[in-house]
Parts: structure tokens; sequence; C-alpha cells
């Protein structure tokens, strides 16, 4: 009996050690887990890598049944066994949860979840997730995966629910994923791996960072939009969702003066002005126009984009966001005369760009900048009355000071105006002053609008009452969060110390208001002084 009892057990020991065995070959087949791409209503593509195996299969379904199959291609990463899988699975009903995992021979992913985007009209509300410089800071080997799981999937449950892809549509990267995109292992270690459990879930939409060094390997584990210039597919594109246009640009050497990429997000522009059922759009490009922590990282490529989306936002109504990363650290800012974001999303791992480490410069624009990991998110809300966003920064702090998951800064965009009253003037009104006693000051900040409140002032001195000929212009907002400091702090933005003026002299002036969404009052009167 004794004898029977011991070779039952090491036969079951031994079942068991092949199964282990079996599992972990399977297991270790698995190189990349599933991701999503290139989602539409009816439409989205799922990509995974495996060690061996040609077949690319995705089993899916309403319910964790997976009753429907779909099958796609397959081919080669890096001139070995290894396989990337691609299966685009079609006649899906728009906003609709669906469930799913991937099959190439005997290796099965788990299963995972993803939901399709709304068509425009079904007005339907939407998260949107940006962040960008993720390579890996050898002094800081895991922030990456810190910034995924501590950060983003621990904030999106506390905020909105337990699934991600019913709380979270899609996951902008402006650049610099790994910090050498001819390094193979890199993709896979450094950023597939951390990431893991956000992009099984949710689709997400890179571009080229001047640390993906136009690799093969970021074409081949990407499949993006292919609707840019046929020459250069995947270099630039464009996604919508709801009612958000979404552009994907490359601002890397070789690229930024492309003529081809700029005439073709003019004429995209222009289409999308004429497009009823766009209320936004957000672009995202690597390279900053002006970046505070750290100017060399500045092009001037970015700027001409920036002037494109202005004067589109302005003409059209429909306000704009252009994303960054490059320096890393956090940067808001706006666009003085347009409702246009400039917003650096960085960093999600890579080094930070500490304050002095670096030439840097307190610019007009924006309003804040720290150095800090963090992620930004944007929630759209497209209310057939008044379409908005809200954009909220989420921090981790930096090496200094941790942070976890507080929201630093946000901001409330609304598509429609919404005007503040035109300020009054107060003084001086005809006076003779003395050129070193020049002090303008209007009245308080009113509104029709409860929640509306004073964030910009904008004073305008000329030497005549048409105002070509300005000498002075001015434009302050409540706060300018600059080297840890609020540099306007206490300034209750309705009064204005002049400069040292020219003696004899008439001058005219006026000052307009804006509210914390991008809204300028009309102009005041105009007032005079004559200096002494």
């Amino acid at each position: 009996m004794r004898l029977i009892y011991s070779k039952s057990l090491l036969i079951c020991f031994f079942m068991l050690s092949l199964m282990l065995t079996h599992a972990q070959t399977v297991k270790q087949n698995l190189l990349v887990a599933p991701y999503l791409q290139n989602a539409s209503p009816q439409e989205i593509t799922i990509m995974w890598e495996t060690a061996v195996g040609e077949e690319s299969t995705v089993l899916y379904g309403k319910t964790t049944d997976l009753k429907k199959k779909e099958t796609g291609i397959s081919y080669d990463v890096n001139f070995s066994d290894h396989r990337i899988h691609e299966v685009t699975l079609k006649g899906l009903e728009r906003f609709t949860t669906y469930y799913y995992r991937v099959k190439t021979g005997e290796t099965y992913s788990d299963v995972y979840q993803f939901k399709t985007p709304p068509f425009a009209e079904d007005k339907k509300a939407f998260n949107v997730l940006a962040m960008s410089d993720m390579q890996r800071d050898h002094n800081e080997p895991e922030k990456f995966a810190e910034i995924v799981n501590e950060g983003i999937l621990t904030y999106l449950k506390k905020e909105y629910g337990e699934d991600i892809s019913d709380n979270l549509a899609l996951v902008l990267i402006p650049g610099d994923l790994v910090e050498n995109g001819t390094k193979y292992e890199q993709w896979q270690n450094e950023f597939f791996e951390p990431s893991k459990k956000l992009f099984s879930n949710v689709p997400v939409y890179p571009v080229l960072g001047n640390h993906e060094k136009n690799s093969t390997f970021y074409f081949k584990y990407f499949s993006l939009p292919k609707n840019g210039t046929p020459a250069y597919a995947e270099h630039w594109w464009y996604k919508d969702y709801g009612n958000t246009r979404i552009i994907g640009l490359n601002s890397n050497d070789g690229y930024r003066d492309s003529k081809e990429q700029y005439i073709w997000l003019k004429e995209l522009l222009e289409r999308t002005a004429n497009n009823n059922e766009i209320d936004f759009v957000f672009a995202q490009l690597h390279h900053p126009h002006k970046s505070e922590l750290w100017i060399p990282g500045e092009t001037d490529f970015t700027g001409k984009v920036v002037e494109l989306l202005e004067n589109f936002t302005t003409k059209t109504g429909k306000p704009s966001i252009h994303f960054f990363g490059h320096t890393h650290g956090y940067s808001r800012g706006q666009s003085k005369e347009h409702k246009h974001l400039w917003i650096n999303v960085a960093s999600a791992g890579g080094a930070i760009d500490n304050w002095g480490e670096f030439e840097g410069r307190d610019y007009d624009e924006f309003t804040v900048t720290q150095d800090e990991y963090g992620f930004v998110m944007v929630e759209v809300d497209p209310n057939p009355e008044n379409p908005k966003f809200v954009v909220k920064r989420v921090s981790r702090g930096n090496t200094v000071q941790s942070r976890n998951n507080e929201v630093t800064d946000s901001m409330v965009i609304y598509k429609k105006k919404r005007l503040p009253y035109a300020p009054t003037i107060e003084s001086p009104m005809g006076e003779h002053i003395a050129i070193k006693d020049v002090l303008l000051k209007a009245g308080g900040y009113e509104s029709d609008y409860k929640d509306s409140f004073h964030a910009a002032s904008n004073w305008q001195l000329a030497t005549d009452a048409e105002f070509s000929n300005i000498i002075v212009d001015r434009w302050k907002q409540y706060q300018n969060w600059y080297y840890n400091e609020n540099r306007q702090k206490d300034d209750d933005l309705t009064d204005e110390k002049m400069p040292l003026l020219k003696s004899n002299t008439k001058y005219f002036w006026r000052v307009r208001y804006r509210d914390q969404n991008l809204n300028w009052s009309d102009w005041s009167k105009t007032a005079t002084f004559t200096t002494k």
C-alpha cells in the first residue's frame, strides 16, 4: 500500500511539474501583453508579441464567453523568431464594452476589455490621459511603473470607478517612450511591461520623440492612423473621438521643417473648421515652442504649429490644445489672444529638469511651471448647450517632495463665450501726472457667471486714440508659478505701474479683463492723461 501510495504521489508530482513547466513556457512565449490601437466606433486594432508562433487570433465578445473570433497578421520584429501580431476587429457596436483575449498556438493571454468610441452625435462625455518622456532614468528605473500603477490606475479607480476602459477613452504620448528606440529590449522591458495593465484596456496613441531615433521598432510596434501624407505614414495623423479631433505631429530633425507636414496640417485644420461635429482640437508633438525650464529644447516649428492652431481657434470658435514634452516637468500656459492652451505633460519617468539646472525664462504665456513627475487628465463634456473640457494636472512630486496623485493645477475651457463686463476706468482721467507717478487704476471685475473670476488683465498705453502707436502692452495673469514662487501673489490685477514716460506728452490708455476660461471682456473706455 505504501508503495502504491508513493507511486501515486510521484505521478501527481510529475504531472504537476509538467503543467507548471507548460504554463511557464506559455507565459514566457508572450513577450508583450496585448495592447490597443487605432479605435473607432466600429473597429479596433489589438497587438501583442510572442517569442515564437505565426498564429494571430483574438477571441472576443460582449461577455467573457468570447464567442467571436478574428484572425490577423504577424511579422518579424528583430530578425529572430519573435513575432508581432496585429488583428483588427470590425463590425463592432459604438460605445460598447467588449471582452477579449489573444491566442498564438497554445499561448493565451488573460482576458481584458475595451470600450469602443461614440459617434460625435452621441454627445457622450469621455476622459483623455496625456503623459510623456517615460524613458528610463537609471537613477529612478521603476518610475514609469510607479506612474502607471500607483499614479494613473490608482487615480482612475478613485476618481471614476473600477473599470478602466469605461472611464478612460485614450492615452496620448507626445514622445520619448524609451531611452533609445533602436534598442529592441527597451521596448519590452521599459515601455510595454510597466504599462501593460493600462494599454491592454485603453488605446494608446504616441508620436515620435527624439529618443525614438526614428527607429523601425517604433513603426512595427504601433498601428496608428494612416491618414497623414502618404509618403510619411504614421509620422503625422489624426483621430476623432466623439466631438474632439486628435492630431499627431513629428517635430524631430528631418521632419519639423517638412513643407509636406505643414501643408497637411493647414489643410486638415481648414477641413476641421467646416466639420460641425468637431468642437475641440488636441494636437500633440514632442518639442516645445517655449520652455521655462529648458530653453535649449525649444523649436521654431512648434511655434508655427501654435500659430496655425491659434488662428484656427479664433476663426472657428473651437478651442484647442497643444500637448508637448521634451522638457521634463509640467507647464501650463495659454495664448494671449486665442482660446488655446499650451501644456507640457512630462515627466512620466525621465529625469526631472530641476529648477536652476538649465537655462530658463519666465514667459508671459505660462501661469504654472513645476519640476515634477505626473500626468494630465482632460475631461471632455460635449454638452450641446456649451461643450467644455477640464484639464487637470495630477502630480507625483519630485525627488525632494513626494506627492500622491495631488491635483495641483486645473482649468476649464468652454466652447462658447462667457464674456466678463468691460472694466470701468478710475484713474488717471485727464490729470497732469509726474512721469514717475503714473499708476493706471480700473474698477473691480464683474461677470454674469457666478463661477467666473478675474484671471488676467491687459493694459495698453498709446500716444493716439486709435492705439496705432502702442507704447506699453502688458498682460498680467492671476498667477505665475516660476522657480517655486508665485510671482503674481497679492496682485489683484486692477492697477498697473507704468515705466518712466516722456514728459509733456498726452497719453491714451485702456484695459480689458479676462476670466479663468480664457474669455476677454471688451476694452474699457479710453482715458487720457498728460505727463509733467
